[in-house]
This record gives structure tokens, sequence and C-alpha cells, in this order.
């Protein structure tokens, strides 16, 4: 194996890197990103649908606000990782705290979408996603079995409201022990296949104002209209910028039915590539299905320059 096909060996342990915020519809400066993260990153997962080569959109800032899971801080609360080690190929017990304003544990957590804090796991190069939900133990630890699938640098994202606070997503980075072969961003396309289910795509992406997604789910040609809820909803919306994987949480409208059409309202923070993953659950099994859309503009391009106020 060569030294330019080996990108890298990461050594064995945590690098947290600073990096998170405050729900969707936040905008952000990708230039401004080392300036705000102080070292490593965080992600894992769950094979996303569909490599190949992709040319990939520079993100175009429309404002310089940071958008979520850029930050390991935020407000006064702190995503604290305790694991120390963790390797590929086998689950290993991740462990974490989210310390408060006063510097403890917090322990008091409002339920949302059925949970009182939903972990994100992805992989830097966003071909491998996994949605988990630890168990919080009563002085504020939470642990959650992780398995990740390949050597390299992943980011994990905590998403929570603490009681009596605004809801935050926070992110860390983790560096795994291997040779790191990053793939290249699948190709732009609007059509996802997990197992025997087919997820089509229709709406698009516009920086800065919500738009309307509505991802459609079939089975062997036919509409499936019998989804089961997962996490308070048909469906599950994830969406993270190609780049610095800032962080996009979003859920069906209210009054959605069980298929096969399970529509969001989505803002992304800029213009550019992302990939988005929705996890859906039928037959008792969740699936999940990936997807990588541009951000554009309505007339099809992507933000002007001058927008850009990182110069």
């Amino acid at each position: 194996m060569n030294a330019a096909a080996r990108l890298g060996t990461y050594a064995l342990g945590l690098a947290v890197i600073f990096g998170g915020a405050v729900g969707a519809g936040r905008i952000a400066n990708p230039a401004q990103e080392p300036a705000q993260q102080a070292s490593g990153e965080q992600a894992a997962g769950v094979g996303a649908a569909g490599h190949g080569d992709h040319s990939g959109h520079a993100a175009q800032p429309v404002k310089a606000v940071t958008p979520g899971g850029l930050q390991v801080s935020q407000d006064g609360y702190t995503l604290n990782p305790l694991t120390t080690m963790v390797s590929t190929g086998t689950p290993s017990d991740f462990k974490f705290t989210v310390t408060g304003p006063d510097g403890k544990p917090v322990t008091a957590y409002q339920v949302e979408h059925d949970k009182k804090l939903h972990f994100i796991v992805a992989s830097r190069d966003l071909t491998s996603f996994q949605h988990v939900h630890p168990a919080m133990a009563p002085d504020g630890t939470w642990s959650v079995r992780l398995t990740l699938p390949k050597p390299g640098t992943y980011r994990a994202f905590a998403d929570f409201i603490p009681t009596g606070g605004g809801k935050l997503t926070l992110g860390a980075d983790l560096q795994v022990a291997g040779d790191f072969r990053p793939e290249p961003l699948p190709h732009v396309s609007r059509t996802a296949t997990v197992g025997d289910y087919t997820v089509n795509l229709a709406g698009d992406l516009v920086p800065g104002r919500a738009s309307k997604l509505t991802l459609t789910v079939s089975k062997g040609g036919e509409p499936v209209t019998d989804l089961q809820p997962y996490l308070g909803a048909f469906g599950h919306l994830v969406a993270l910028r190609a780049g610095d994987l800032a962080y996009l949480h979003v859920h069906p409208e209210d009054g959605g039915k069980a298929g096969p059409e399970i529509t969001f309202q989505a803002e992304a923070p800029s213009g550019g590539d992302y990939r988005l993953f929705l996890d859906f659950r039928h037959d008792d099994q969740v699936r999940t299905a990936g997807f990588t859309a541009t951000a554009t503009l309505s007339d099809g391009h992507a933000p002007s320059p001058t927008h850009d106020h990182s110069h």
C-alpha cells in the first residue's frame, strides 16, 4: 500500500473539537471553522447508500452565524467525552456527560421526540451514519454501544434541550486508529435504495430559508402506507453539510400520515452539498436512506460570493 493511497494513521483515542449550536435555520461561514474549533473531530455509523466520484459544491455562506454541531460548548453547556479509546469493527462503550453553566453534569432534560437526548454519529466523509440513543445514569453520565465501521475521523452530535434552557446541538470529534481511506461524496441523487425499499426525494434545499422536502417510501414497487411511528413521527431527517458537517435536524410537518409520503420543512445554513439521512420504521425495523443534495437559490445558482463575510 503506497503512501499516496494512505492518507494517514490515526492514534487511538478521542480528540475533542469545538463546534455546535442551536437548532435549524442558523447560518455559518465555513471559512471561520478553524478559529471556532480547537482540535479533533467526530462521527460514526451505518453505511449510507451510493458512493461515487462527485466534484462537490463549495459551501457559499449567506450569513456569518454558527450553525448546529460545530461547537463542543454553547450557552454554558459542554459536551464532555469520557471514553479514551475506540476501535473499529467491534462494539465499544462510549460514555460522555453534558455539563451545565454550574460545571456539573446535567441530569434534567426535556423529552423531545420521545427521547431526552438524541446522539448522531457520522464519518467525516459522510458515507457512514447512525442515530443512537444512549442511556443516562443518575449522575448524568450517558453511555451507548458504538461500532465504528472503519478507521478515520468521526463526529458525534448530542441534540437535546436541558430543562429550563433552549435547544442545543453540541459536537465532538473522534479519531480511530488505522489507514484512513476517505471515500468521495456520493453523487447527487433523488433516489435511495435500502434493501427492498426505495425512497424518492422531491423538493430542494434553499439557503437561508425554509423549503419543503417530501420523501416517498415504496417497497417492491408498491407504496408503503403503513409506516410505523419512530421517535414520535413517521420519519426522522438529519442533514449534514459536506466539509464541516454543520448539522440540521428537522422533523415531519404536523398531521403526517403513515406513508408513502413524509414531508419536512428544512432550512439549509448555506449553499453547497449536504447529505440527508432519513430514518423510517416499517415491519418493526428502522432503516436509513441517504441522499446527497445541493442547496441552491431559486435561480439554480449558489449564493453570490458577495454574501461571504469571511473576507
